[in-house]
């Protein structure tokens, strides 16, 4: 849920971005680069720390701080297709913004957005596993590897497993879901067809 919101955010507003340019452009980018000054970890205990450390709070921090990152890269490639001839024509046509954006743009920058998907749902799992280990995550009584973690190292030297099977369990979801965001992104990319 974190990660489809961030990216329905800093994707829409990516594209929003790359087909208006001008002072919404600036504006926008300015005020990710702002956000992006502040690591992410330390922005994300701050906020915590001041409106609690609720589930829905959580999806809402973390879906906004790793917004900045999919704008970005939304932004970028957006740009470089919103020059087309195809785009100009549909805007000469009279086309509506969002339909540009979805019909025009958003299915020639699919590909980096997909492999984005997974590094970015990678990173929520860590952030969250983070947050939960320093202790202003997901809280008691539901379960959070960070949690686990956190727990399983004060046993570490009687009970190694406490803590070795939580992190063995977040390093092979991290891995597996950067493969198959990888592998998903081959798929989806025509210029990658036929090679291996």
């Amino acid at each position: 849920l974190t990660t489809l919101l961030a990216f329905l955010i800093g994707g829409g507003l990516g594209l929003l971005s790359a087909i208006l340019r001008g002072w919404v452009d600036q504006f926008l980018a300015r005020f990710v680069d702002v956000l992006m000054a502040i690591p992410s970890l330390i922005f994300a205990l701050m906020l915590l720390s001041i409106f609690g450390s609720t589930a829905l709070n959580l999806i809402i921090i973390i879906a906004v701080l790793d917004s900045t990152r999919v704008f970005r890269l939304s932004r970028a490639v957006g740009m470089n297709v919103a020059v087309m001839e195809y785009v100009e024509a549909a805007k000469l046509r009279g086309e509506k913004i969002g339909w540009i954006m979805g019909r025009e743009i958003l299915p020639n920058i699919l590909p980096p957005l997909v492999a984005e998907f997974g590094l970015r749902f990678c990173y929520v799992f860590l952030m969250i596993a983070s947050l939960s280990f320093l202790g202003v995550g997901i809280q008691p009584p539901l379960p959070s590897w960070g949690q686990m973690i956190n727990l399983g190292i004060n046993f570490m030297f009687f009970y190694w497993h406490m803590a070795l099977f939580p992190t063995l369990a977040l390093a092979i979801t991290v891995l597996v879901t950067t493969l198959f965001g990888d592998g998903l992104r081959d798929a989806l990319d025509p210029t990658l067809k036929g090679k291996s």
